[in-house]
């Protein structure tokens, strides 16, 4: 078929510092569709930053977001900011549902604290009593401290019989409770001593006062380290807590995102992460390598450090962003089942973590590749099953998934743990030369060469929408991240933006060309404001 050119041209493309690159055709299209507003004023107010540090990865557990405490803390500040912007109503219903668990943390927070005046005056009977309405009641270990205290009270006031009656009732079922072996044999002792310093084991008791102010610092450490449900160490909501983080997430991104703003921004919304506009303006890097042209290109995970790309070489190869370098090379050499491929790599895709790519080839397969594995063959799988080349693969977002589309007209779901396909779209009339799942990850989303764009549905396999306002075949897909818009390049000579709810077309972008190149392709840019095109003169085309 023919070579990529918007693939070979990004590989040389990057994001850099200096002056916009002439060979771009620049402008921003308002309502109507003129060309009235200039981009460029936007991407000098941003300055390179290089990648962020990053010394603690997205998957690193920070907090326990199913701890009930965390939780409770994340209701507070919701129910403080709702209180801050007066929403009574909502704040009713939010303390109707929650009132269980907040009425209950409120009246054992007040039992607690009945609980250290009982034991410091010795009010027992009390003490029980209020036990009774809290989970301390079930708490073996506290219950023995408290009825070891007891005891040794009524001991030292020569009180035999009511000691006798406690020991047996209330010790002897909780004797293994004891903090030593012998300590229960001590307190059994005690009922012939004179002394409570006579039993080896208590030879360093020192009085009533002195041991009930330690059993109540027991009793307050228990309650801070111990992870049970009745633990209640909590701090007040400080004032405005949930614009305060928010502000700080916020922030983060700011100062660890790529690019930096030369002027502090106003975030316009909390529904999607900051990123600043940016333009490729500058030829940075170019990556060497690979022995014939290359075909497609794809970032390595949500990080971005590393890309990966495909060519007619057979090859993929693994580059550094920053460095240019290449770092590794997948299936050079290496051919069979478990290696590399035996024809041109249409396209690639990498998971969301990074761990693994998959490769589609003329070869008629697709491969897993394992980037962080131990084996000498990074090949983990492949998948047969379509007939002729594959020219189209994307993972699902939970990597759990994998579609592919090629030359024999149809669209395969593959399990890609497994390896197994699960299920096959056919209903195109021609090769399918693009394939990508909806943000939801419910519909698998196709361009082919019959000039149509089909949806289908991932559970019934049901083509529930076409569209077919091409006039020349299709040769990219995309959607934006909230799934309400899908671009469109097809061999018309145009780009198209589709609004997915109204069904058709909203935007014509023309200028570019793309006749006869298979995939010459559009996709958004870092701002989804941003389209970029490529073309077969060798020039990418930013609209707006």
């Amino acid at each position: 078929m023919a070579d990529s050119t918007l693939a070979s041209e990004i590989l040389r493309l990057s994001l850099g510092p200096s002056a916009l690159s002439s060979s771009a055709s620049t402008s921003r299209q308002d309502a109507n569709g003129d060309d009235n507003v200039d981009l460029t004023e936007r991407a000098r107010a941003a300055v390179y930053a290089g990648p962020p540090r990053r010394t603690i990865g997205n998957d690193d557990a920070i907090f326990d977001h199913d701890d009930p405490r965390i939780k409770e803390d994340i209701i507070r500040m919701i129910v403080q900011y709702l209180q801050d912007e007066g929403y009574v109503a909502s704040i009713m219903t939010i303390q109707d549902e929650a009132s269980v668990r907040f009425t209950e943390n409120l009246r054992n927070r007040s039992h607690f604290k009945r609980i250290k005046a009982a034991i410091l005056d010795g009010e027992w009977v009390e003490m029980e009593k209020l036990v009774q309405k809290t989970p301390l009641k079930d708490h073996k270990h506290f219950l023995y401290t408290v009825y070891k205290q007891q005891y040794l009270e009524l001991i030292e006031q020569l009180e035999y019989q009511k000691a006798f009656a406690l020991l047996t009732k209330r010790l002897k079922p909780l004797e293994q409770m004891g903090s030593l072996h012998n300590e229960f044999k001590d307190l059994c002792y005690l009922l012939t001593c004179k002394s409570i310093q006579d039993a080896p084991f208590f030879k360093t008791w020192e009085g009533v006062a002195s041991s009930r102010e330690k059993l109540v610092e027991q009793f307050s450490s228990m309650l801070e380290i111990e992870n049970n449900d009745f633990a209640v160490v909590r701090h007040e909501v400080q004032p405005q807590r949930l614009l305060h983080l928010l502000k700080q997430a916020v922030r983060y991104q700011i100062e660890f995102s790529r690019y930096h703003p030369k002027v502090v921004p106003s975030v316009p919304t909390l529904l999607e992460d900051y990123s600043c506009f940016v333009l490729p303006n500058a030829h940075k890097t170019t990556f060497r390598g690979h022995r014939c042209n290359v075909k497609c290109v794809e970032f390595v995970g949500e990080e971005g450090t590393q890309i990966v790309s495909g060519s007619s070489d057979n090859t993929l190869r693994v580059w550094d962003v920053e460095g240019g370098r290449c770092v590794r090379v997948l299936g050079d050499g290496e051919i069979g089942s478990g290696g590399g491929h035996t024809s041109r790599i249409w396209d690639v895709s990498s998971s969301s973590s990074g761990d693994f790519i998959a490769s589609a080839s003329g070869d008629s397969t697709v491969k897993f590749w394992n980037l962080r594995g131990s084996s000498k063959s990074p090949c983990s799988a492949t998948l047969t099953g379509h007939e002729g080349d594959v020219y189209s693969v994307k993972y699902h977002q939970s990597n759990n998934y994998v579609v592919t589309g090629g030359y024999d007209k149809t669209v395969k779901l593959w399990d890609a743990r497994t390896g197994s396909l699960l299920r096959t779209f056919s209903g195109h009339k021609s090769s399918v030369s693009r394939v990508i799942f909806n943000p939801l990850g419910n519909l698998v989303i196709s361009g082919s060469k019959d000039s149509t764009i089909k949806f289908w549905d991932l559970v019934s396999g049901v083509c529930i929408k076409t569209y077919s306002s091409h006039l020349g075949e299709v040769t990219s897909v995309e959607m934006n991240k909230a799934g309400s818009f899908l671009l469109s390049a097809s061999k018309d000579n145009s780009n198209r933006l589709w609004d997915v709810r109204l069904a058709r077309p909203i935007r014509r972008f023309k200028g570019h060309q793309n006749t006869s190149k298979n995939f010459v392709r559009a996709s958004f840019g870092p701002d989804e404001s941003l389209v970029v095109g490529g073309s077969e003169q060798q020039e990418r085309y930013f609209t707006g």
